[in-house]
């Protein structure tokens, strides 16, 4: 029986790192040299942590797939990333990446929900009714089809004008990862 465990689920780009579109080598983060991570985001993480939840990372990386970096470089930068939140005192449970581009007709990439499934499943936890916090349309998308709540966060690709024309909207959204999860942490306390 799966537990219903607190755990949110967090995109990388634009919600913990700044996104790479436009500024980086194939916009995609093919190397640690470009993994920045935004201001108050590894402290949101470890707000979420010392609160009891568990953090799931879900996140496309179609780069591999077109061939941009190695499977062997996201380890390595995902391993990175990893140690420098643990520094701080900081913990993601799990990453999962989808490694896919559109084409290849995976199961994982967002909006479509197979990495969730992959969470649920070895973190014996019920995804439903949690949090995911991205940057982007397909983010909400893959929320809705989870049953997750999603916060949509304006510090990577989205920007508050092209929402408008969204079909599905975002449950929340806030500037970025520390607003929302402040917003998160109050809508615990009123419980």
């Amino acid at each position: 029986m799966k537990k219903n465990r607190k755990t949110i689920f967090l995109d990388r780009d634009g919600v913990i790192n700044k996104d790479p579109g436009g500024w980086t080598e194939h916009s995609y983060v093919t190397h640690w040299e470009y993994f920045k991570f935004l201001p108050n985001s590894i402290e949101a993480i470890k707000k979420l942590n010392d609160a009891g939840y568990d953090i799931a990372l879900i996140s496309n990386q179609g780069g591999i797939s077109k061939g941009y970096y190695s499977e062997d470089k996201l380890r390595e930068i995902n391993k990175k990333m990893m140690a420098e939140l643990e520094k701080k005192g900081a913990k993601i449970k799990k990453a999962y990446y989808c490694l896919h581009q559109d084409s290849d007709n995976c199961d994982c990439k967002k909006p479509k929900t197979g990495l969730f499934e992959k969470a649920e499943k070895e973190l014996n936890i019920k995804a439903q009714g949690n949090f995911f916090i991205g940057d982007g349309k397909m983010d909400v998308e893959a929320a809705e089809k989870m049953g997750l709540k999603s916060i949509l966060v304006l510090s990577g690709k989205s920007d508050l004008a092209g929402v408008r024309d969204w079909e599905l909207k975002p449950d929340y959204i806030f500037d970025n990862l520390s607003e929302a999860v402040n917003f998160i942490l109050k809508q615990k306390e009123q419980k």
